[in-house]
């Protein structure tokens, strides 16, 4: 019998070699090429290189056959992660829930389970807790529903076998690192046994419609269970972000095939569990300061949901030949580019200077949208004028520091006016295409940052 021949595998990416190396040429990781089982080969029937054949004609069926019914996704309880998921879980998904440790996915995954334990059977697996430590924790967040099972081993074969059996309504694995095949030699959490694992929950909950809950941990590296080679296996991936010594915790769709991948879910983290914050702008703008320069605020759109957040910038003299940049909750490249524009086109000067940039609330500002508050915060912090409290900017800002319209304008006005704002600067050709007499708060167009900064100064002597 001929002797298998030995492979390799990236553990941070899973390509596979013939030979040992040091470097993987595939994602540029040292260090992370180890042996590998060999492939497992299935006999075929028939012997030889025989090819086993079968006529599936007659699982065929037009596109106009396949019913979708009423009852096609399942409702969570919680109206923030149904958001997310596009409307509600759907009947043989898969769904990844990612996030670092003790960011709060078994705490959200228990806690629906309250509700959907009053009309549906929730088959709960965890080789990472024993039952009694589940038991403590769900007394705690108050998870009473007699129709919670729990099922306390890792592994992934005999947990399937089990569902197939039982049939649940839904499953909720956690986590994915802790199961393991015992036809594979490699440990849990390795690439082989998180891709074969999920590959069989995923096959179980299509064949039998059952949706699945798959809870992934995320490395100091940023990525879901080490490399991130479950995405393209799971209909949804879902994740957790927010610092773990802050209370607002963030639920974000990075790949949905029911739903949109812009909408987010807002949670406040409090000692009975993860709270809905129906109202994320008024939570985030609750105890800004008044009357403090380096302040301003934006509203950026989270999927269809507009919400305002606070931009602090803070301007120092620096004692270090190469003056610091920091930014939080904003790209730390365009706070660069701003600096440039800023310094070229409107004379200020910041090289000498220390510069700080913090999004308020944990929250991180990605659109572009956000330009014109920053540049705003900025000039407000070097000229030490703070801006007042009932002012909002949002734009776009170009190299010649001209400003460029942005979309969802009126959806960003209506909630300024919702929470007591008065002014709103915003590109002029944006302007153009609203109804004004639609709105009570006054509207300031401008073309370029220098007409912003008159803005502000007209408003600033208005005041005093």
């Amino acid at each position: 019998m001929a002797k298998a021949k030995t492979r390799y595998e990236c553990t941070a990416c899973g390509a596979e070699y013939l030979k040992w190396s040091g470097q993987c040429t595939s994602c540029g990781a040292w260090n992370t090429i180890e042996e590998a089982l060999p492939e497992l080969r299935i006999p075929v029937r028939g012997g030889g290189n025989a090819r086993r054949t079968s006529d599936l004609s007659a699982q065929i069926r037009e596109l106009a056959e396949v019913g979708t019914n009423e009852d096609i996704r399942y409702d969570t309880g919680i109206a923030e992660l149904n958001r997310v998921l596009g409307g509600g879980l759907v009947k043989g998904s898969v769904v990844l829930l990612g996030g670092e440790p003790g960011i709060g996915k078994s705490t959200l995954l228990l806690q629906i389970c309250q509700f959907l334990g009053a009309e549906h059977s929730v088959l709960y697996v965890s080789g990472e807790e024993s039952a009694r430590q589940i038991k403590l924790r769900a007394q705690r967040l108050g998870v009473d529903t007699e129709n919670l099972y729990l099922l306390t081993v890792s592994d992934a074969e005999a947990i399937c076998d089990t569902i197939s059996e039982s049939e649940p309504d839904i499953v909720i694995v956690d986590s994915i690192q802790t199961m393991h095949i015992s036809g594979l030699n490699s440990g849990s959490g390795s690439v082989p046994q998180v891709r074969e694992c999920t590959t069989l929950f995923m096959q179980t909950a299509k064949a039998k419609e059952i949706p699945v809950f798959l809870v992934g941990h995320v490395t100091k590296d940023g990525t879901i269970a080490g490399p991130k080679v479950m995405e393209h296996i799971v209909d949804a991936v879902l994740i957790f972000e927010g610092d773990r010594y802050q209370s607002i915790r963030v639920l974000r769709a990075v790949k949905n095939r029911f739903g949109s991948t812009n909408e987010i879910g807002v949670f406040e983290m409090r000692d009975t569990g993860l709270s809905e914050v129906e109202n994320p702008s008024a939570m985030l703008l609750d105890g800004r300061p008044l009357g403090v320069s380096g302040t301003c605020v934006c509203c950026m759109m989270e999927g269809s949901r507009p919400i305002l957040a606070e931009i602090q910038a803070l301007v120092s003299k620096s004692t270090l030949s190469s003056p610091r940049r920091t930014a939080t909750g904003f790209d730390y490249n365009r706070v660069y580019i701003l600096l440039a524009v800023l310094e070229k086109r409107m004379g200020l000067f910041f090289g000498a200077l220390d510069v700080y940039l913090n999004i308020v609330g944990g929250f991180r500002l990605d659109e572009p949208a956000g330009d014109l508050a920053v540049a705003l915060s900025l000039y407000s912090a070097l000229m030490d004028k703070p801006i007042p409290e009932t002012v909002i900017a949002f734009g776009e800002v170009g190299l010649g520091g001209e400003l460029r319209s942005v979309s969802n304008a009126a959806q960003r006005i209506q909630e300024a006016e919702r929470l007591g704002f008065t002014l709103c600067i915003l590109p002029k050709q944006t302007l153009r295409t609203l109804q004004k007499d639609r709105f009570t708060i006054q509207l300031e167009g401008v073309s370029n940052l220098r007409e912003a900064f008159a803005v502000l100064e007209k408003q600033t002597k208005k005041k005093a």
